[in-house]
């Protein structure tokens, strides 16, 4: 008999979210290569629960998502994951067309979007470029508490029965009579199944396990936290660039400002470019005449996309106790609750129920690359 039911390869949000999903049904260790959970990608999110983000076929994770979010069910605290946000995408003149398209693509799914002009905008955005006239509000986005969220996780797993094995890379794992026989920082366990969710790093497991690596790829997302005059207002919302370019949030009385840039790189520990930071500051001054009166801090993490840029879940094509929970991107933490959810349902072959109505999950199974 192996040692576990599975063994889950990652302790960011995706591998902490489907332990706590896994934990009341099997026998769960959780393997994290560094010495705590949480450093990389999920440790360095702005996160925000945005319907749109991620595009139309990422969106229904979100929206299930939502409820779980702002109501949690029993064991994960009594407080709300969210707070209210709202979001603005904001086009120049001659990128109408843009938000056009961008309305379009979500018509009929049930996201609440607003066309606001340029008057509208600047109540909220004083000292506005004189070439930004329209943008598309979402009124139900909303901030996430990311740290407590992934903590929460946590602590359900545990309470559930799930071990966390913190500084236990995966060395090695040969899958013979019927099981896995996995090394884990220099000690040896078995297990029945392998779940990767190892974000980054995911290709990397897969090829250590003898599994086809699907092109996982991390691309560097660099984040600045400014102090400028005026100082943004509480209220301001998460506000975007339709083509994409740029971001700015407000934090604690400072403002959290990303070119949205996506460099390619091999997974590890990622520092952000002095020419990332340089184009940030430089997209933000043409979207408004505010003061930078410093930059107080800076970082930068790794988003990790399939080929296609939709979620990897499901086991793979080519070993059946091989069980893929990746390509989560920059959606992995808005969508984490339905998206562990619909991962435990296939992994154990559960009924699934209400949460994952109108979640077409086979879109995410692996098999799509053949």
């Amino acid at each position: 008999m192996a040692d576990y039911d599975v063994v889950i390869i990652g302790a960011g949000i995706a591998g902490a979210s489907l332990a706590a999903e896994v934990a009341p049904h099997a026998r769960v260790l959780v393997a994290e290569a560094e010495e705590r959970p949480g450093y990389h990608s999920t440790g360095r999110s702005a996160a925000f629960w945005a319907e749109s983000y991620g595009g139309p076929k990422v969106q229904p994770l979100t929206t299930a998502s939502g409820p779980w979010l702002h109501s949690p069910p029993g064991g994960y605290g009594t407080r709300s994951f969210l707070a209210p946000r709202g979001a603005l995408t904001l086009a120049r003149a001659g990128e109408e067309a843009l938000l056009d398209a961008f309305e379009a693509e979500f018509a009929g799914s049930g996201v609440r979007m607003e066309r606001w002009g340029r008057e509208r905008i600047a109540t909220l955005l004083p000292g506005l470029a004189d070439d930004i006239v329209e943008a598309v509000y979402e009124p139900d986005c909303q901030d996430i508490d990311v740290g407590g969220l992934h903590q929460a996780f946590l602590s359900v797993a545990r309470r559930g029965g799930a071990q966390v094995a913190l500084k236990a890379p995966l060395e090695r794992a040969e899958h013979r009579d019927g099981q896995w026989h996995l090394t884990l920082g220099g000690q040896s366990v078995t297990a029945a199944r392998i779940a990767n969710a190892a974000g980054a790093w995911a290709d990397p497991v897969a090829t250590r396990c003898g599994v086809r690596p699907i092109g996982v790829q991390p691309y560097r997302r660099t984040v600045l936290q400014l102090r400028t005059r005026p100082a943004p207002v509480a209220h301001l919302p998460l506000t975007l660039g339709v083509k994409g370019d740029f971001y700015f949030k407000p934090e604690a009385g400072k403002l959290w400002l990303s070119p949205h840039d996506e460099t390619p790189e091999a997974p590890g520990d990622t520092a952000p470019d002095e020419l990332d930071m340089a184009i940030a500051i430089d997209r933000f001054t043409q979207v408004v005449d505010w003061a930078i009166e410093a930059v107080e801090h800076r970082w930068a993490g790794q988003r990790s996309f399939a080929p296609d840029r939709l979620p990897v879940i499901g086991y793979a094509s080519d070993q059946p106790a091989f069980f893929w929970f990746a390509g989560q991107g920059g959606f992995g933490i808005q969508t984490a609750p339905a998206a562990a959810r619909l991962a435990a349902t296939v992994l154990l072959g559960l009924t699934p129920d209400a949460m994952l109505d109108g979640v077409a999950g086979q879109m995410y199974n692996p098999a799509r690359f053949g």
